[in-house]
Parts: structure tokens; C-alpha cells; sequence
């Protein structure tokens, strides 16, 4: 039976979504920002960078999303010596029985429905640049031959701070390719308290299992088919546009500090987001609110700073803060 003659309702989209969430925040202490922009990303059909220092449970909530959701796991740890071919696959020669010999495609760890590219800044821009056609096309290049990956197909990418020693800035081609990057905090207290609680037992979270990859698919076919006004489509694209410094309305930081504004995916990232955050609160219209909502992970790593930005400390999120208050939605 196809997904499209499985079709969901609303009511059901939003009861398996905070079941999702729900399994996510059993293992995961805090980080309730991170967890809901985890959960959108996916259910939009997109990849999510997650950025924070090591230690912050950034791989466990991978894991954990995995279990959630019953889908194919596999985890690339990317160092500076990771091959290209060690993530795509390569071509094998492979004798028979008989002594025949033939070529024979040897998947890599890419061929999954859920990647965890685990501390991708710590490989080489060569080997970050083989995630880019599967990310973007979802298929794989390897000897003239194109193999379809499983769908749906999720990346989800851990980053340690740049400034850290033995990292390398991830193109921002490939940085394009994320539909979100969600900053990873240091916990509080309280979560310090209850991470330690949780974690020197011997007891462990049963994350319980939610939902499956064709289920994602009709969730993700369901957020896509909710219409959007124009004005909010609009102002969508007024956000993007004024996040570049030539624009006729960007803010003064913006013209300041602004090297490059978001590309287009910007704005498809927005609507996705806002559509998704609208079915999460039971509302079948996205609202001006939805797509303020999801300015910051949208856009952050798509906009490009200046030197005069990285002197003065200026944060891409203090760029879309002013470019949030300068753009009217009306």
C-alpha cells in the first residue's frame, strides 16, 4: 500500500509527534529547544547540525532518535585521517566460485535512514564534501554508478566550536545543505544534578519505540501539503532578503557586518519549520509566529560574517535578531 493512500490527520500527526518528543526528553536531560528543533528538523524532511562542546549529549540524542523512530542507524566518527570512499563505499573486485571475477559495490556506512556524522569538523574538507550529494540528492556517486540511498534519509552532524583545537570549518556549501543548526548549551545545575543521578546507576532510560521510517514519511507528506498565505510566504522571503547588506531594508548590522547573506534555502527552511510548528500546536494555518520561531536555526549558518564581525564578537543570531526586528510583518 503506498504512504499517499495512508494519509494522516492532523489529530494523529501531533499525538505521534509529542510521543517522539516524549521518548527524546526520556533520555535526553534538558535541552528541550534542542530536542523541538531535532524533532522539526526530521519531520521536515531535513538535516540538522548540531553544535556544542563535547561531553553535552549531543551523539546520545542521535541514538536515542534512532530507537524513537525504528530506523537504520549508523554513525560515521569523522577524523582528520577519514577517507571519501569510507563513507560513500567503493568498488570491490570479487572472485566467484568458479574464478569468475567481477566488480562489486561495497556500501558504506552512508547507506542508512538515520547518519550520525559525529564530530564532522574534525575531517578534512575533501571528506566533508562526500556528504554533499547524499545530503542534497540523496544518492551516491561511486565509479560512474548512481545507488539510490534508503528514505527517508536524515543527517544529523555534531560539531565541536570552531575555536577548538584540530577542527576544520565546514564549507559553506555543505553548511547550506542543514536545514537547521541548533546550538547545544552547557546544562544548568539542576540538569547537572539529574544528569549525574541518571547516569552512575545501573539502570538505564527504555526509550520506547514510537514510530517507523514510512511513518515519518507520511508525517513529513502531511507538513507539506499545508497551504501558507501569501503574506506569510512574503515575509518569509523578506527575512531572507533582508539578511543581505545590499538589500534596500536591511538593518545597519546587517550592511556592518554581513558578508553573505542566506541562500535561498533559507526561506524553504523557514516555511518547512513554520509548517511543522503550526501542525505541532494543532493549527492547520502557519502564522507570522511560526517563521519568527524559526528564524534562528534556519538562518544562523547561512549567513557569512565579515572580519569586522569575528573582531567585535558579533553572533550570526545577533544579526537575525536585528534583522527580525527591522522586517514588519505586516
Amino acid at each position: 500500500m503506498a504512504i499517499a493512500d495512508v494519509a494522516l490527520s492532523p489529530e494523529e500527526f501531533r499525538s505521534l509527534a509529542q510521543q517522539i518528543e516524549d521518548a527524546l526528553s526520556s533520555a535526553i536531560v534538558g535541552q528541550r529547544e534542542v530536542v523541538r528543533g531535532v524533532l522539526t528538523a526530521v519531520l521536515a524532511g531535513g538535516h540538522v547540525l548540531l553544535e556544542g562542546a563535547p561531553g553535552l549529549g549531543k551523539t546520545m540524542l542521535v541514538r536515542t532518535l534512532g530507537d524513537a523512530l525504528q530506523l537504520d542507524f549508523s554513525r560515521i566518527q569523522f577524523t582528520p585521517d577519514l577517507m571519501p570512499s569510507d563513507i560513500t563505499g567503493t568498488t570491490l573486485i570479487v572472485e566467484d566460485a568458479l574464478g569468475h571475477k567481477s566488480f562489486q559495490f561495497q556500501p558504506g556506512p552512508v547507506f542508512a535512514h538515520l547518519i550520525l556524522a559525529d564530530e564532522i569538523n574534525r575531517a578534512t574538507p575533501k571528506t566533508q564534501a562526500a556528504l554533499l550529494e547524499a545530503m542534497q540528492e540523496h544518492r551516491v556517486t561511486v565509479a560512474r554508478a548512481s545507488h539510490p540511498l534508503p528514505e527517508p534519509f536524515i543527517v544529523l552532524a555534531t560539531q565541536n566550536p570552531i575555536e577548538m583545537e584540530g577542527t576544520y570549518p565546514l564549507p559553506e556549501a555543505q553548511l547550506d545543505r542543514f536545514l537547521f543548526k541548533l546550538i547545544v548549551r552547557y546544562p544548568g545545575l539542576d540538569d547537572l544534578v539529574d544528569i549525574a543521578a541518571r547516569t552512575t546507576t545501573n539502570q538505564r532510560p527504555v526509550v520506547p519505540r514510537v514510530a517507523d521510517g514510512e511513518t515519518v514519511l507520511r508525517m513529513t507528506a502531511l507538513a507539506r501539503d499545508l497551504p501558507v498565505a501569501t503574506p506569510v510566504l512574503r515575509y518569509a522571503a523578506h527575512l531572507v532578503q533582508n539578511s543581505h547588506p545590499d538589500a534596500p531594508d536591511s538593518p545597519p548590522l546587517v550592511r556592518r557586518f554581513v558578508r553573505y547573506g542566506s541562500s535561498p534555502r533559507g526561506v524553504q527552511a523557514l516555511i518547512l519549520a513554520g509548517k511543522i510548528r503550526a501542525l505541532l500546536e494543532g493549527r492547520l494555518n502557519v502564522a507570522f509566529a511560526d517563521i519568527r520561531a524559526a528564524a534562528h536555526p534556519s538562518l544562523r549558518h547561512r549567513i557569512i560574517l565579515n572580519f569586522e564581525a569575528d573582531a567585535e564578537n558579533v553572533t550570526s543570531d545577533q544579526i537575525i535578531d536585528a534583522i527580525l526586528a527591522a522586517t514588519p510583518d505586516v
